[in-house]
């Protein structure tokens, strides 16, 4: 079983979104943020479940989505680090990741 550890990035992401979708529907927001921890506590017993981002075919990132997010994480082979929340429709940037990976450390 692997921890997970959630970034205060990656946590402000998800708050943001929330935030955002609460001003039309709070019980959205609400439902969201559940979905959303609920998919990414799956990771401690599956860390390697989710898919390689496209954008960053040969790197160690991995992402888990659910609609409308993405969520970045990387495995240590102990840890799961969640790095970033977004929306999907938005482009990925490897370096909104990595710089987000290096100041974890």
């Amino acid at each position: 079983m692997a921890e997970v550890v959630w970034t205060e990035p990656a946590l402000s992401d998800l708050d943001a979104i929330a935030d955002y979708i609460a001003l039309e529907d709070p019980a959205a927001a609400s439902s969201l943020v559940r979905r959303v921890l609920e998919h990414v506590g799956q990771l401690a017993a599956h860390p390697d479940s989710g898919s390689r981002p496209p954008e960053l075919k040969r790197s160690r990132y991995r992402q888990i989505i659910e609609p409308p997010c993405r969520v970045l994480y990387r495995h240590d082979g102990r840890t799961v680090f969640v790095l970033c929340v977004m929306r999907s429709e938005r482009p990925l940037r490897k370096v909104r990741v990595a710089s987000r990976d290096r100041a974890r450390r």
